[in-house]
């Protein structure tokens, strides 16, 4: 009804009542004819109720965006609480990779030390296999000084005593050799 009010209102400020020549009700006034199809154009949109369908179809495509924009909020809701999901299982990732990283550095300083031990006491075991070799070496060399040494007073004494003992003296000692020998023996 206030389609229809709304219309005879826009005709009554049309230019059509303004001219002077020809009677606004006439069918020779193109003006009147114009308003007359406006308003059967306008009564058929009535009685076939398309102003009420158009506002169904505005009102099923309202609702059908209101259910789009509900599921796109739930979706952004969902969104954000995967992305701090994922924020909280990343910062988690960190601190396990930086726990991982200081364990590694300390497991690495730790065997520094240790190779570092093992290293001072294979030198300090290798010195002390020198100085035992050091020291074998040097009792080997005194033991060969030594049984030179004896060598030479022997065949210096035995050179000594051959220039001084005659056949007598020679059998006397062997006699007193013999002597001894049995003493010994018995």
């Amino acid at each position: 009804m206030r389609i229809l009010i709304a219309a005879l209102i826009t005709l009554s400020a049309s230019p059509a009542l303004a001219a002077g020549d020809k009677p606004f009700f006439s069918l020779g006034n193109t003006d009147f004819v114009v308003s007359i199809a406006f308003l059967i154009f306008i009564g058929i949109l009535l009685y076939y109720k398309v102003p009420g369908k158009v506002g169904e179809m505005l009102d099923k495509r309202a609702e059908s965006i209101r259910a789009e924009l509900s599921e796109a909020k739930a979706l952004r809701e969902e969104a954000q609480s995967l992305l701090a999901s994922y924020e909280r299982k990343q910062k988690e990732v960190q601190e396990q990779a930086d726990r991982i990283v200081a364990s590694a550095k300390e497991e690495a300083s730790n065997a520094a030390a240790n190779a570092k031990d093992d290293i001072a006491k294979s030198v300090e075991r290798r010195l002390a296999a020198a100085e035992e070799q050091i020291a074998s070496a040097q009792a080997a060399a005194i033991k060969d000084v030594r049984d030179q040494a004896i060598s030479v007073a022997v065949g210096a004494a035995k050179d000594v005593m051959a220039k001084q003992m005659d056949a007598k003296a020679a059998g006397d000692l062997i006699d007193e050799s013999i002597d001894t020998v049995a003493a010994k023996l018995h």
